[in-house]
C-alpha cells in the first residue's frame, strides 16, 4: 500500500495541521527511543550506560592525562566513575555563552571534545553522545570536575539541569572528572546494576591499557564479587591471556603477543594482540577498538586472522609441509584464544552500541602490522611454530574428513527425505556456506524460492505455528508433522541425541513476517531449538532474518526500513530522490516481490542477520526466563507481563 506522506490515514484532514508536527528535544528523543542509542531497555543496555562513562575516562588515560580510574557501585544503586584526568571544560561555550561547556556536553547529543580529533588522537567514548544519553536515561546524575585547582559541580534529572554549574570550592590536590548517576526506573524498571558484571567490565579495561590502574569498589555484597580491588597489568593482553589459560596445556609456553604503532601508515594509533592455542578448551576471540568491546568483530578482527592465516601457511611452505595449504580460518579458531585491541582515529562502528568495527583501513593496518611480527616469531621459535603447525594441520584434516562424511550423509539424507511439497533443497553437496531458510507459509516460500541462490540456499515453509514444545506433552514432539519435517531437513535428532556435526546446513535462518504473528512463530522456533538443539545455538548456527517493514520510494531512489525508528530517520533526512515520496508498509513476506526479498533479506551482500546467542550472567538464567515465558504455567507469564508491561513502547498496529 502506498501513501502520500502529507496525508494521514488515522485522522481527518481538519485534524492534521502544523500543530501535529512534533519537534523533540535531544533528551526527549533519547527517552522516547532509547533503543536507537543504547540498544534497548534490557540488562545489556543498562550496563552499557556505565561502559559509556568509563570509556570517557579511558580516553583520558590513553591520551596520557589520567593514571587511574575508580568505579564504585553504591548501596542505593548509584554508580560513580572517577578519574584524575584533565577534567571536563567548565567555561562558557563560545556558541552559547549562557551555558557552560559541561552543560552542553551532558545535554546535547551532537556536542563533544572528540569529533575534531584535536583533543584526542583516539577515543572510544564521545562526550555529548555517550554522556548525554546516560544523562537522559538517569533520574539523577551529578558531575564534579576538579580543574585548575577549583572544584565545580552540576546536577541533572532525566537530562534536565537542576541548576547552573556551580563552583563549590578550592581543590588544590585534586584533578579530573567524577560522574555519579542512577539509571531511571521509568526506563529500566526493576533492573539493577550487577556487581559481577561491572567488576568484569572494570577488570577488562585495565588489561586493555597497561598504563592505567582501575580501582573497584562496591557496597553491594553478592557473595562472589570482591568489595574492593585494584587492577593494573603491565603486560596488557598477554597477561590477560596467560591468566585465562592458567593451568591449561598450550602449544607454546608464552603466547604470541605484541604491540605495534601505525606510524608507518602515517596515522595515529596502534594494535595490540595476544594469541595461543590449547587442546583443553574451545576457541574464542575478544576484540576491542579504542577499549570498546566489539563482540561482533569487524575489520580489525578480520585483518588479524588474515595475518595469522597467511603467516602459518607461509611457514608451512618454508618447512615443506604441503598440508599447510589446506588450513583455513576455521582451523585457526579451533582451540585458539585470541585478543585483539586496536586504537584508531575516528573509528566507524555498526550501531550506536559499537558492536562491530566498520573502518575499512583497520583491516590493512592490523594485517600488515601483525603479519611482520608473526613471521619473525615463527622463525625465531621453531619448536612452538612446529607444534602450532602440526595442530592446525590436524584440525584441517579432521575438517576435510567431516566434510567428506557430510557430503555422503547429505546424499543419503536427501534420498531419505520425503518432502516434495516442503523442502526446496540447495544443490551444494557440502555444508560449508549453505543456508536453510525456515519461512512462514507457502506464499512467502514462493517469493523466497525465486529470490534464493539455488546453489547454497534451501527453503522449508511452515504451515501455521509450530508446536510450543514447553507447553505440550513430550509424546507430541515425535508425532508433530512440522517438527518431524524440520528435524529431517536438518538431518539431526532431538534432545540428548542431537549432534551439531550432523547439521546439513551451516546457517539456519528463521525468516518470518515483521509483525506480531511472525514474532510469535520466531519465538516458538527459538524455544524449540533452545530446548532440543541448544548446541546449535552455542556453535553460532541459528539466525533471525531482518525483513523490512517499510519501503520509501522517491523517483528512482528506494530505501528499505527495518522499523519505525529507521523509517523516521530516513523521512527526516530524505532519501535524495526527486518528486513525490511514497511510503509502503509490507504486510508480510508473501507480499514482497522476489527482487525486494532478495535485496533486503536473502542476499548475503545486502541483508541484515541477527545471530541468536545465549547470554547467561548466571547459570540457568536463560532457562528460567524461557520456562517463565513459554512454559505450561500461564500465571508465570501473567506475572512477567504485569512486571514489565509498563516498559513496552507504544506499538504501531
Amino acid at each position: 500500500m502506498s501513501n502520500d506522506l502529507l496525508s494521514s490515514a488515522t485522522s481527518s484532514p481538519d485534524d492534521y495541521d502544523a500543530s501535529s508536527i512534533q519537534i523533540l528535544e535531544d533528551m526527549e528523543h533519547v527517552r522516547l527511543r532509547p533503543g536507537m542509542y543504547i540498544g534497548g531497555k534490557d540488562d545489556r543496555a543498562l550496563h552499557h550506560m556505565v561502559a559509556e562513562i568509563i570509556d570517557n575516562s579511558m580516553d583520558e588515560a590513553v591520551a596520557g592525562h589520567a593514571t587511574w580510574i575508580e568505579v564504585e557501585l553504591h548501596e542505593n544503586g548509584h554508580v560513580s566513575v572517577r578519574d584524575n584526568g584533565r577534567g571536563i571544560p567548565t567555561g562558557p561555550h563560545p556558541k552559547d555563552p549562557e551555558k557552560s561547556a559541561l552543560e552542553i556536553i551532558f545535554c546535547t547529543l551532537n556536542a563533544g571534545g572528540k569529533f575534531s580529533g584535536d583533543s584526542y588522537e583516539t577515543s572510544g567514548g564521545l562526550h555529548g553522545v555517550g554522556s548525554s544519553v546516560v544523562n537522559a536515561l538517569s533520574d539523577h546524575l551529578r558531575v564534579e570536575v576538579a580543574r585548575n585547582k577549583e572544584l565545580f559541580a552540576m546536577e541533572f534529572s532525566r537530562g534536565v539541569p537542576q541548576g547552573k554549574l556551580a563552583k563549590i570550592g578550592a581543590a588544590p590536590n585534586r584533578r579530573g572528572t567524577a560522574v555519579t548517576f542512577h539509571p531511571d526506573p521509568d526506563i529500566f524498571g526493576s533492573l539493577t546494576l550487577k556487581p559481577a558484571r561491572l567488576f568484569k567490565m572494570s577488570r577488562s579495561k585495565a588489561y586493555l591499557f597497561s598504563g592505567v590502574e582501575i580501582r573497584w569498589k562496591t557496597a553491594i555484597n553478592d557473595g562472589e564479587t570482591p568489595q574492593e580491588a585494584k587492577f593494573h597489568f603491565p603486560g596488557g593482553l598477554a597477561d590477560y591471556l596467560s591468566e585465562t589459560f592458567q593451568g591449561a596445556t598450550t602449544y607454546t609456553e608464552a603466547p604470541f603477543a605484541g604491540t605495534v604503532s601505525f606510524e608507518k601508515f602515517k596515522v595515529p594509533g596502534k594494535v595490540e594482540w595476544a594469541i595461543n592455542w590449547t587442546p583443553a578448551r574451545d576457541g574464542f576471540i575478544q576484540s576491542y577498538c579504542n577499549t570498546v568491546p566489539t563482540p561482533e568483530g569487524g575489520t580489525h578482527e578480520a585483518g588479524f586472522w588474515a595475518a595469522i592465516l597467511k603467516g602459518i601457511k607461509a611457514y608451512g611452505e618454508l618447512v615443506s609441509n604441503k598440508k599447510a595449504a589446506t588450513i583455513t580460518r576455521e582451523d585457526l579458531t579451533t582451540g585458539a584464544g585470541a585478543l585483539v585491541s586496536c586504537f584508531i582515529r575516528e573509528p566507524e562502528f555498526v550501531g550506536q552500541t559499537k558492536d562491530r568495527l566498520a573502518t575499512v583501513e583497520a583491516h590493512r593496518m592490523v594485517e600488515n602490522s601483525v603479519r611482520d611480527h608473526f613471521d619473525n616469531w615463527l622463525a625465531a621459535d621453531t619448536k612452538s611454530a612446529g607444534a602450532i603447525l602440526d595442530f592446525l594441520v590436524l584440525r584441517a584434516e579432521e575438517r576435510l574428513k567431516r566434510r567428506q562424511e557430510k557430503e555422503t550423509s547429505r546424499k543419503t539424507a536427501t534420498a531419505k527425505l520425503r518432502l516434495p511439497g516442503k523442502l526446496t533443497d540447495c544443490s551444494s553437496k557440502s555444508r560449508e556456506g549453505t543456508e536453510l531458510f525456515i519461512v512462514e507459509g507457502d506464499s512467502a516460500g514462493g517469493s523466497a524460492k525465486m529470490a534464493r541462490d539455488r546453489k547454497t540456499q534451501a527453503l522449508l515453509p511452515l504451515r501455521g505455528k509450530i508446536l510450543n514444545v514447553l507447553g505440550a506433552a513430550s509424546n507430541k514432539l515425535g508425532s508433530n508433522a512440522e517438527i518431524s519435517d524440520l528435524t529431517q531437513a536438518l538431518g539431526v535428532q532431538l534432545g540428548s541425541k542431537f549432534n551439531v556435526d550432523d547439521l546439513r546446513y551451516e546457517k539456519i535462518i528463521i525468516m518470518t513476517d515483521a509483525d506480531v504473528d511472525g514474532a510469535h512463530i520466531a519465538a516458538l522456533l527459538m524455544t524449540f531449538f533452545f530446548t532440543q538443539m541448544r548446541p546449535m545455538i552455542d556453535a553460532g548456527h541459528l539466525y533471525l532474518a531482518c525483513p523490512p517493514l517499510f519501503r520509501i520510494t522517491q523517483g528512482a531512489k528506494r530505501v528499505y526500513c527495518i522499523d519505525e525508528a529507521e523509517k523516521d530517520r530516513w523521512l527526516e533526512k530524505g532519501i535524495g530522490g526527486k518528486g513525490r515520496i511514497d511510503l509502503s508498509r509490507f504486510k508480510g513476506l508473501g507480499e514482497m516481490d522476489a527482487k525486494d526479498l532478495k535485496d533486503t533479506t536473502m542476499n548475503p551482500a545486502t541483508r541484515k542477520l541477527i545471530r541468536v546467542t545465549i547470554d547467561d550472567d548466571e547459570p540457568g538464567e536463560t532457562e528460567d526466563l524461557v520456562e517463565r515465558l513459554m512454559g505450561k504455567k500461564p500465571e508465570m507469564r501473567y506475572q512477567y507481563i504485569q512486571e514489565n508491561a509498563r516498559f513496552v513502547e507504544e506499538l504501531d498496529v
